[in-house]
Order: structure tokens, then C-alpha cells, then sequence
């Protein structure tokens, strides 16, 4: 299919061919008939992508910062590298759509084939063929509203929020800041509100325009006198500006216009220094609107359908995407005027040269159009590459599932360094991000869909990249297949999955199974095992993670998806102190320092025993700064002390001689992928003994339940 995509590094926007994208669990599949361009919020999306590098970081600080703490701790060569592998990544343009459902995941009730709908969400609603929705951004589209008027229903959704935000009255006067795409709708529904309205632009043909929908609008060197007269000299009872502008004159005139105690939203991109004396005077109350409603930027309304209850949360997001489709059922919004050029997705990227004013022309709703034939879905789910191929009787022959920002940053660049490595075919849930992959590391396809991977028979090896939910049944899958399988920490997120995986690898007899624990893999890794490999008496480790804090809405947090921080990462700490002793721990005792509503379980300490009396503290912590090394290991034994800081230094110190060896950061990721290689060509057992890759992930397990219980627990 044809989708518009974004290059944040290059600035380029193209129209890509893109595997037709697979629709999940609560999910749908559209046919888009119509998109709309969003001239505010995607016009700043590809202005930024233009901008050169200095004039990007000039405009973006906070980045800049991340970057250089980043460069402290890991050096600058891997950071310039990290910086520029997520500037390249595509990004799609959209968040308002319209078409009709062609495919169904599973619960996905008062839905079906053949609806007609609209759509909304940034990476979802997006300017493509085919788009994957979730259900609380699908809403039906009544009779007589068509799909071009049904592609504004997002923006519609902001200008109402923006409108209820203020709490307006029948009756109540209302002033209109900026009568763009957003203005003008907003004008409208404050009208069909009972509401008295007066618009107000530095655009004459925006005024006639409002004129001709039946709007009262005049001209902003004329606002004052006209607002006074409008109201009666009492000031308007709420001011939406709606300007697109980084001046403070409509935050300011709104402040002139207003009544006593009067309400200002501002739902459009405006300066925001309030000049104290008029809105201190006035007691002028003042709110930044945003976006669409209650529900955004919530995942689990937004992505896993839990709706607010209506006796509390009387106006969602949903609901609001439902009243504009109504009001334009009724005729109280009209679309169509403001409609003002149209472009085939083929030819999208010149609607962006207007919105951007590369071609001097005026314009108001820009609106992309797609084939009507349907002959998107019939072409195949896969994108096919041309690339020089090789055959070797040995050879691993790689198909890849997941292409997110580590495995294009990481894992992908390390793969492709290792020889007699194929690399035939790469999926992604939404295809894009694989096409994206395929292309720029040379595989022979892209696909939508984790079956094209599995059941292809020229594929013997399976990397496993997605989310840690989705993990174990992969994994059961690829082994079924009969393929070799590399899977990303961690194995599994629950006892029920590991035990899945367990009763398969008894089953299977020829095919390899690797957990992407890289760090024993690391060079200075394996010069620390090195020295203490012919020990003689127990050891005692000290792990300390500087793990950094992360947001208790990421994915990563949800116990259903990621497994949570201990299981989701710290695995990968345990894994380290395992390879150290050479077995696996037998018992836990966990303690964590209160969460305070900020964290959820992820500033930890660790204590593991192991059969041979060795000691090993792990403690992982979230709330420390991030410009601070994240990683350093201790361990005393026999007489030696040994320190690896952040895989850059390692120390060691025996009989009062001291030794140190430093390098570029290696955390051990193609180290990794050499050794699983050579395992799948030259036979042998898998790079990681199984009774650690399994005991590894029980004691993260039994970490986090002794958290729980306060408990100090045997490992199974």
C-alpha cells in the first residue's frame, strides 16, 4: 500500500509502498477513502524535519542534553550513532481519517466488515491506504455525512473540547481568535450551541468565508469597536483563540475583549506570556486546551478500550468524535466550504509544498484521496526488496520478527557484521517500521505479519525483537517451525509462558534457543570471568544499575505487556551474576524503597544465594540521574578485587598490583550474535546452557513475588 512518510533526519517527505498492516486484538482494519492534512500540527512536523541539524538541536535543548549525558557515559562515537539511527527512523503523518472496515481482530464488538468510520490517533489515523485503528478511536459515520467531511472529524473533536472546555452558557457571547480550519469549526458548534459568536481574523477571505456559513466575522484592526458593540460594552463571556501564531496578540486582545471573569482556551498554537495587569484585573481565568478530549494520551483508553463511565466522564473523546459527526448529520458544522484543495495519496507530498507555503498558494482544508478499487489489500502483505542474494549450504538464513528503535540502533547493525548471516525477511505489526528496516539493512522483504516469517521455508532462523508479552508464544512457535530462535530478554513474562517454553524445548531436538542476554557476551565481561574461572572458595557480587526513571504509563511498566522493570530488565542483571558464578541462584530476599505514586517497583535491592555459597546483590534503581554511569560491578574472591564500570573499564587488583583495561562501551551484542552463529553452523549446545536461561528468568520471578511478600524465597 502507499503511505506518506516523514524523514525527521533528511527532511524528506515521500509516498512509500509499505506492507498492508495486520489488525490486533481490538483493532481494525480501514480501507481509507479520505485523510485530512493537518495545516497546524503536521505543517510543524516537517518544518522541524527541514531545519538542519544545528537548527534542530537549536530548537530542541532538552534533547541536547540527553544527548551529551549520553556522550559522558557511553562515549561519543556509539551516541552520534544512537542520535542519528533514531533521526532516521520514518515517520508517518496523519491523525484524521475515514473508510470503511475490511478486517476484524478479536474484540471488536458493535463493529463489523463493511462499516463505515471514521478514524482518529497520531500513528493510526494515518495518511495511508490501509490504517489499523484501536477501538476507542473508530467511531461510526452517520448517514449523509460522506468520507471527506468524516476525514475532519479529529480536528472537530479538538475545536468542541476546546469549546466545553470553557463552560459556555445559552446565550453566552463568545469571540472566535483566528478563523483558520479550527476557527471556523469551532464558530460553528458555538452557534449550533445557542451561543452568540463573533469571529475574528487578519484574513479577509476567511472572513467572507465565515460570512457565507452564516458567521458574524470582522477583521482584527477592527475587534475592539466591533466586540464592544457585539456585546453591549459588557466584554465577551468566553474568548477560543484559535490562531496559529507564536505572537501574544491574541492571548492579549483576548484580554482587552473579555468580561470580568471571563474564560479564555486557547486550543490553537499561540504565545503564551499573559500580560498580568488586564487578566489580574479582569480575574480573566485561563486554560491551554488539549487535544481531544478525556482519553488522549491515555493507553488504556486509548489502546486497550477501557472507557470512562459516563455518569463521571460525561464527554470523552469517543464521545466527542460522535456529537461532531452528528452535528454534521444535522447540518449544524458544514465541512465542504472549507475545503480547499484535494491530492491522490500518490501525490501527496505537493499538499505538503502548500501547507508549507512553498507554493505561495492560499489554502484551508487539504484533503488526501484514495483508490476506490480495494486493489490495496489484494496485493500482497509484503514488500520485496532488491538485493544481492548468496547461498551457502550452512549458512543461517535469518528472518526477523519486531523492528523498533533498538533493533534498528542495536541489534540489526551488530547482525549485520557477522558473516554467513542471511538476512531474507523482516515483520512489524504495522509493516512500516519493517519496510523502513528491510530497505536500510538490505533484507529481501517486508512483511505485516509474524506467519509470513514463521512458515517461510527458506528461513532457519527466527529473531524475536517485539514486546515482552508476545515473547513465549513466539518462541513456542518458531520452535515448532523448526526454526533456530534468538529471542530479546526477557524469555518470558510469567510462569505459564516459561512453562510453554519449557515442554516445547523438550520436544525439540535440532533447534537452538538464545536469550539475548548480551552483557556476558561483552569483551571486559569475559576478561572478568577470565580471572576468577579457576577460583577456589565462594565469591561475593555487587551489582549496581542506575537504570533511570521511566514513565508509569510506559508500556514497559504494564505488568500485562512488559513484565514490569524486575522481569522486563533487571533480568539481564541476573543473568550477569549467574554467568560469574557459572550457575544459577537458589534463593531471593528482595526489599524496595516506597513507590510514592512515581514508581512501581523499581528501585530494588536484590539478594541471591547460590549452591556454592556465593553471595550476589543486585540492586536496581530508578531514581538516580541518568547522566551517572547506569552500570558497575564488584566482585572479591580469592584475594582479588575486580570492578566493571559501564563495560568501558574494567579493574582488577591481586597482591597489591593493580590492572586496568578500558575500550569504547561493548555491552557484548555482536560478540553475541558470533556465538549463536557458530553454535546453529558448527553443532555444538546453545551459547547460554538452558538450565540458566531458565533459571535466570524464574528468579526474577521469585525477586518480584519476594518483594511482594516481604519473604526470603527458594528458586525453583
Amino acid at each position: 500500500m502507499k503511505q506518506l512518510l516523514q524523514n525527521i533526519k533528511t527532511g524528506k517527505t515521500t509516498v512509500e509502498e509499505v506492507p498492508v498492516p495486520a489488525p490486533r486484538a481490538g483493532q481494525a482494519l480501514v480501507r481509507v477513502e479520505a485523510s485530512l492534512v493537518s495545516a497546524g500540527t503536521e505543517r510543524m512536523l516537517v518544518e522541524f524535519a527541514e531545519k538542519s541539524l544545528v537548527d534542530k538541536a537549536r530548537s530542541r535543548p532538552d534533547l541536547v542534553k540527553q544527548v551529551l549525558d549520553k556522550a559522558k557515559r557511553e562515549g561519543v562515537m556509539p551516541t552520534l550513532q544512537a542520535a542519528f539511527n533514531r533521526l532516521d527512523q520514518p515517520m508517518p503523518l496523519g491523525y484524521s481519517s475515514a473508510g470503511v472496515i475490511v478486517a476484524l481482530g478479536k474484540n471488536m464488538p458493535g463493529f463489523k466488515v463493511g462499516q463505515r468510520v471514521a478514524c482518529a490517533g497520531a500513528n493510526y489515523a494515518v495518511h495511508a491506504e490501509y490504517n489499523v485503528v484501536p477501538h476507542s478511536l473508530l467511531t461510526p459515520i452517520p448517514q449523509g455525512v460522506d468520507f471527506e467531511s468524516a476525514a475532519f472529524t479529529t480536528l472537530g473533536a479538538i475545536a468542541m473540547h476546546g469549546f466545553r472546555l470553557a463552560e459556555p452558557q445559552l446565550g453566552e457571547t463568545v469571540a472566535v481568535i483566528g478563523m483558520g480550519l479550527l476557527g471556523l469549526l469551532t464558530a460553528q458548534m458555538a452557534a449550533a450551541a445557542g451561543c452568540r459568536v463573533l469571529g475574528i481574523d487578519i484574513d479577509p477571505a476567511r472572513l467572507k468565508l465565515a460570512s457565507s456559513l452564516g458567521l458574524r466575522a470582522v477583521s482584527r484592526n477592527n475587534a475592539v469597536d466591533s466586540s464592544q458593540a457585539f456585546t453591549s460594552n459588557r466584554g465577551f463571556d468566553v474568548l477560543l483563540i484559535c490562531a496559529d501564531t507564536p505572537s501574544n496578540d491574541p492571548v492579549e486582545l483576548a484580554g482587552v475583549i473579555a468580561r470580568d471573569r471571563a474564560r479564555v482556551v486557547a486550543t490553537g498554537a499561540v504565545g503564551l506570556t499573559l500580560p498580568r495587569k488586564v487578566y489580574y484585573e479582569k480575574e480573566i481565568s485561563f486554560i491551554n486546551s488539549r487535544s481531544y478530549g478525556p482519553g488522549r494520551y491515555d493507553p488504556s483508553y486509548e489502546e486497550h478500550g477501557v472507557d470512562y463511565p459516563i455518569g463521571y466522564v460525561r464527554w470523552t473523546e469517543g464521545r466527542n468524535f460522535e456529537s461532531v459527526l452528528e452535528l454534521m448529520a444535522d447540518g449544524k458544522v458544514q465541512v465542504k466550504p472549507l475545503i480547499t484543495h484535494r491530492f491522490p495519496i500518490g501525490q501527496a507530498v505537493q499538499a505538503y509544498q502548500v501547507i508549507t507555503g512553498k507554493t505561495k498558494e492560499k489554502f484551508l482544508g487539504v484533503v488526501l484521496t484514495y483508490p476506490q478499487s480495494g486493489e490495496g489489500l489484494e496485493r500482497s502483505k509484503i514488500v520485496t526488496f532488491n538485493v544481492p542474494t548468496f547461498e551457502r549450504s550452512n549458512a543461517v538464513k535469518l528472518g526477523v520478527l519486531g523492528s523498533g528503535l533498538f533493533a534498528n540502533a542495536v541489534l540489526l547493525p551488530a547482525i549485520k557484521k557477522v558473516d554467513g548471516v542471511q538476512l531474507i525477511g523482516i515483520a512489524s505489526a504495522g509493516g512500516l517500521h519493517a519496510q523502513h528496516a528491510g530497505k536500510k539493512f538490505g533484507f529481501r522483504y517486508a512483511a505485516s505479519s509474524d506467519e509470513e516469517i514463521l512458515n517461510d521455508p527458506n528461513i532457519n532462523t527466527v529473531a524475536i525483537l517485539t514486546r515482552h508479552d508476545s515473547h513465549a508464544d513466539l518462541v513456542v512457535k518458531a520452535l515448532k517451525a523448526g526454526k533456530h530462535v534468538f529471542v530479546e530478554k526477557p524469555l518470558a513474562i510469567n510462569s505459564n509462558q516459561l512453562s510453554a517454553i519449557n515442554k516445547q524445548l523438550a520436544k525439540t531436538d535440532n533447534g537452538l534457543l538464545l536469550t539475548g542476554f548480551n552483557r556476558r557476551f561483552a569483551p571486559l565481561a569475559q576478561q572478568l570471568k577470565s580471572s576468577i574461572v579457576n577460583r577456589q572458595s565462594s565469591m561475593y557480587v555487587h551489582y549496581r544499575v542506575n537504570a533511570g526513571y521511566i514513565p508509569l504509563a510506559h508500556w514497559t511498566q504494564d505488568p500485562e505487556i512488559g513484565g514490569g522493570r524486575i522481569i522486563g530488565e533487571a533480568c539481564h542483571f541476573i543473568d550477569f551474576i549467574t554467568f560469574l558464578v557459572g550457575m544459577p541462584p537458589i534463593s531471593v530476599t528482595a526489599h524496595s524503597l516506597p513507590d510514592g505514586g512515581k514508581y512501581r517497583e523499581d528501585n530494588v535491592s536484590m539478594t541471591f544465594t547460590f549452591s556454592d555459597g556465593s553471595i550476589a546483590v543486585v540492586d536496581y534503581l530508578a531514581n538516580g540521574d541518568k547522566s551517572f554511569p547506569k552500570e558497575r560491578i564488584e566482585v572479591f574472591c580469592d584475594g582479588m578485587v575486580a570492578v566493571l564500570d559501564d563495560f568501558v573499564s574494567l579493574q582488577t587488583v591481586k597482591e597489591g598490583k593493580k590492572k586496568e583495561e578500558k575500550g569504547a562501551q561493548d555491552k557484548g551484542h555482536l560478540n553475541e550474535w558470533k556465538a549463536f552463529v557458530k553454535s546453529i553452523r558448527e553443532g555444538g549446545g546453545p551459547p547460554i546452557p538452558y538450565e540458566q536461561l531458565i533459571g535466570v528468568t524464574q528468579a526474577a520471578f521469585a525477586a518480584v513475588e519476594s518483594l511482594r511478600t516481604r519473604e526470603t524465597l527458594k528458586i525453583p
